[in-house]
């Protein structure tokens, strides 16, 4: 890998060039689009320019309103007001207007589509094809979900009469949610809670990440224009300043955050009733490759690259660790270094797989957890681990020590540890005692290793690829884990379930009461007890 350098801001390109500061300040609150007068906070992009000396300074993309306890309450209020006890516009809203209001809402997202991707690439150091593909899947995701909304809404129109009773079971929605989306995939991953939420009918509160808030103001006329006032509020500021009172407050029904477990269970002890809370979560992960001996070394290596460094390894999907076979060890990871190093290292908008950070200080934590593994025993393989700036090197570790940090750390970022096993037991007895248990890659072509290692880790983790990465997709597929990686489960319509309880209008199936029922259903008297389906 060459050296990495950062242009003067005389090189910028013009043509990626984005404008934020039309975005200053903004937040939805009721159905408004407001301007905070109160506290800012500047904007920094990971993409920097030489400065005086040489020296690397962040571009400043604009500024992010900083709302304080009341703007947020009042937030909260107006969620609270439209969801009016279950009463309010939004939740009883007939399922075939509400996916009307969500496709007016995907047209203001398409049409802010080149908006969205610069600013993906500006604010958290995507590359423009990954935005690119973050958006496009975040699009096709909201119309997935109403696909999936639809035939569960068809699958609802149904009565069903068993001993001697008749009842109607749908799903209504719980009420008002609060969601937090993560940086790494601030659009898609916050949307993945937000958007099935909102279709079941709640009513929503969205905290925007501390990096990639920008993203989100081009869509906040959209959220206006398609629902109703109240139905989605957004707002950004200091989690502690505004989380806090809105979690204590109570009147959170559930909340869908995708972060860290410590912060989750944080936020879970603030409520007063936390037996009222309903959680979805997407927590972290140390998801192991396993390189087996009978593993095609080529594939195997593909994969890893791909699934350690994709968005410079920052995903809780990422793989993490590999364990690879001992006998095998040196070849496999002489071929891994040499992919690492050919890896392209530029700016977002550049044909590259490899950018600068968008957490500050991040690269100086790499750079620890790689001294720590090395002063156990480890060594870097290739030329990474140097950093300069926001952007660091990708380094391969080897071999990494159990006592090692990066041996038992999520590092969230551009490390590839490896490590040597002998025997299947050692990954069985890792994701035994590991506290995570999201997924796991296993590649090897001896049917009975891998029919062995399915079997022990099938109830360690939620996913096993079989010579193939870690990852999300396609999501049609279950996506959660086990013990401190997840809680609940967020796919297409599994989340739709999450966001929403059964409930049932029921009664004995005497004459008397089937006519009743019918009668309401055909003079069409009741949103909820009802045979229509518009699909």
């Amino acid at each position: 890998m060459t050296a990495f350098t950062f242009p003067a801001a005389s090189e910028l390109p013009t043509d990626v060039r984005i404008d934020a500061a039309r975005w200053d300040r903004h937040w939805l609150c009721d159905g408004e689009l407001r301007t905070w007068t109160g506290d800012t906070a500047p904007v920094r992009s990971p993409v920097c320019v030489r400065g005086d000396g040489g020296a690397p300074e962040p571009v400043e993309l604009g500024r992010v309103a900083m709302v304080d306890a009341a703007a947020a309450l009042e937030a909260l209020a107006a969620a609270k007001r439209a969801w009016d006890h279950g009463r309010g516009s939004w939740p009883t809203m007939r399922v075939g207007e509400r996916i009307e209001r969500m496709g007016t809402f995907v047209a203001g997202m398409r049409a802010a589509r080149e908006e969205l991707v610069r600013l993906l690439m500006w604010e958290i150091g995507k590359t423009r094809a990954d935005s690119e593909v973050e958006v496009d899947r975040t699009v096709d995701y909201i119309t997935d979900t109403i696909e999936a909304l639809k035939e569960l809404d068809r699958a609802s129109a149904r009565f069903s009469v068993t001993g001697g009773f008749v009842g109607q079971i749908r799903r209504a929605p719980l009420g008002v949610v609060l969601c937090m989306g993560p940086f790494n995939y601030p659009l898609n991953e916050t949307f993945t809670t937000l958007i099935p939420a909102l279709l079941m009918g709640n009513t929503v509160v969205s905290k925007l990440p501390r990096f990639g808030q920008l993203v989100h103001l081009p869509l906040l006329p959209a959220f206006r224009d398609a629902f109703p006032a109240g139905a989605v509020n957004v707002l950004q500021g200091d989690g502690a300043t505004v989380i806090g009172p809105i979690m204590e407050s109570g009147d959170v029904d559930c909340l869908a955050f995708i972060g860290s477990s410590r912060v989750a269970n944080l936020l879970r002890r603030q409520h007063p009733r936390p037996n009222r809370l309903r959680a979805i979560t997407g927590l972290e992960a140390k998801n192991p490759a396993v390189i087996l001996p009978s593993a095609d070394l080529d594939l195997a290596v593909r994969e890893c690259v791909a699934g350690a460094l994709s968005f410079n390894g920052q995903r809780c999907t990422a793989i993490k660790l590999i364990f690879v076979h001992a006998d095998v060890a040196e070849a496999f990871v002489a071929r891994l270094a040499a992919a690492v190093d050919a890896l392209p290292a530029g700016l977002p908008w550049q044909p590259v797989k490899v950018t600068p950070l968008p957490e500050p200080g991040k690269p100086a934590h790499l750079r620890a957890l790689v001294d720590d593994a090395v002063a156990g025993g480890a060594r870097i393989v290739g030329g990474g681990g140097a950093s300069h700036g926001t952007f660091f090197r990708p380094a391969v570790v080897y071999p990494v020590a159990p006592a090692a940090r990066l041996y038992r750390e999520e590092q969230f970022g551009p490390v590839v540890p490896v490590t040597t096993f002998r025997e299947l037991d050692e990954i069985d007895h890792f994701m035994r005692q590991s506290p995570y248990g999201q997924q796991i890659a296993l590649f090897g072509a001896d049917p009975r290793q891998l029919a062995q290692l399915v079997d022990a880790l099938v109830n360690s983790v939620c996913r096993i690829n079989l010579n193939a990465q870690c990852r999300r997709g396609p999501d049609s597929f279950p996506f959660t884990g086990r013990k401190d990686s997840a809680e609940g489960t967020l796919s297409i319509s599994d989340a739709l379930r999450a966001f929403s309880i059964r409930t049932v209008v029921a009664t004995t199936a005497t004459d008397a009461n089937q006519e009743l029922v019918g009668e309401i259903v055909t003079r069409r008297l009741s949103s909820f007890l009802s045979t229509d389906f518009l699909f």
